[in-house]
């Protein structure tokens, strides 16, 4: 079985017998903070029961962390259970999203039979998504995908422009679905996020512990809508038991880790333009991105004779828009990034 995204460190421990320097998945370098380890832990004698279907208790404490009713809020099985979740209750005919941009989009679309269609970003604009991505929208298209800050390209859409998006998506009867898993890896995050456009249109904000908090492994995500019926739909379109105990635990737990998460966002902040001068000093493009993960072109043949040394990259060659040459590198810990760039070095030597 191929398998589309970063993260499968199994498949390296099988082939290899001893695990990778995984830049592949971007997930916090820092990895699982010990207060959600030890809620995990505590949670256990609760694993006999039945989780909350409705995470209730979650919920209220997400209510006062986003600042959003807790009605407005539906928790699932990481944000990929969502997104299915989400279009398996629409059942949209007809879809837009950008190229290149996350692929479980469109995995979703493609699932519930809609019509995908790809707004293919510029190379020479950096795969920014501008102005002319508006008049893509039109009617007859039922919802679009809009992943801020970008996988893979990192780039971040404007505030402004993502109120023109949705006032166009308005006028055309259009759901948008602003995915900002990796928005919270800024500083500034509460500047760029669309949640004060709640009520304003048609709109749908998808988050995940995952990346943050370094729980991929857990698989915790939700949603935010001001359409409190879509999300009902939502529930209803997927298992009961979504979110295990355990995982409301943790996501519980997670909340609390408000020094942990200042410590990733500072880590990040300083060592991306580090990282990124490194793979520029060896010759390399690279995107100017504003999340945890860099997007850079190199040799074709860069990827698997890195694997080789025993380092992952994700490889965006089969990211629509993108190809063969095109990589994206997590931003990891001062000591991980040296050693990437001198197994780059090596590599390109």
């Amino acid at each position: 079985m191929q398998l589309v995204h970063g993260g499968d460190w199994a498949g390296y421990r099988a082939e290899f017998g001893r695990d990778a320097l995984d830049f592949s998945a971007n997930v916090s370098p820092l990895g699982l903070p010990e207060g959600v380890a030890r809620a995990i832990t505590a949670a256990l004698p609760t694993a006999d029961r039945y989780p909350d279907p409705l995470c209730r208790e979650l919920r209220a404490k997400l209510a006062l962390h986003e600042g959003v009713p807790t009605e407005q809020i539906l928790c699932g099985n990481g944000a990929a259970d969502l997104i299915f979740r989400l279009v398996w209750a629409k059942k949209p005919r007809r879809a837009l999203v950008t190229a290149p941009t996350f692929a479980e989009y469109a995995a979703a679309l493609e699932s519930a039979g809609c019509t995908v269609e790809r707004f293919f970003l510029r190379e020479q604009e950096d795969f920014a998504v501008t102005d002319a991505f508006c008049a893509a929208i039109r009617p007859g298209v039922d919802m679009v995908f809009l992943c801020q800050p970008n996988n893979p390209t990192g780039q971040l859409t404007a505030l402004p422009l993502v109120e023109q998006i949705l006032c166009r998506c308005a006028a055309c009867g259009t759901l948008l679905v602003v995915d900002e898993c990796f928005l919270d890896f800024l500083p500034d995050h509460a500047l760029h996020t669309a949640k004060g456009l709640l009520g304003e249109g048609d709109l749908v904000i998808l988050k995940a512990f995952t990346k943050l908090y370094g729980m991929a492994g857990v698989r915790l995500g939700y949603a935010l809508s001001a359409d409190t019926a879509l999300l009902e739909q939502m529930q209803a379109c997927g298992q009961p038991w979504g979110v295990s105990s355990l995982a409301q635990a943790a996501g519980l737990a997670a909340l609390e880790e408000t020094a942990y998460v200042e410590k990733v966002r500072a880590l990040i902040a300083e060592q991306r333009p580090r990282l990124t001068a490194g793979l520029r000093a060896l010759g390399l493009r690279v995107l100017d991105g504003r999340a945890n993960y860099l997007l850079f072109q190199a040799p074709e043949t860069l990827g698997e004779a890195l694997r080789q040394r025993g380092a992952v990259l994700r490889s965006c060659a089969n990211y629509p828009g993108l190809g063969p040459g095109w990589y994206r590198t997590a931003v990891r810990t001062g000591p991980e990034n040296e050693q990437l760039l001198k197994l780059l070095a090596e590599v390109l030597e």
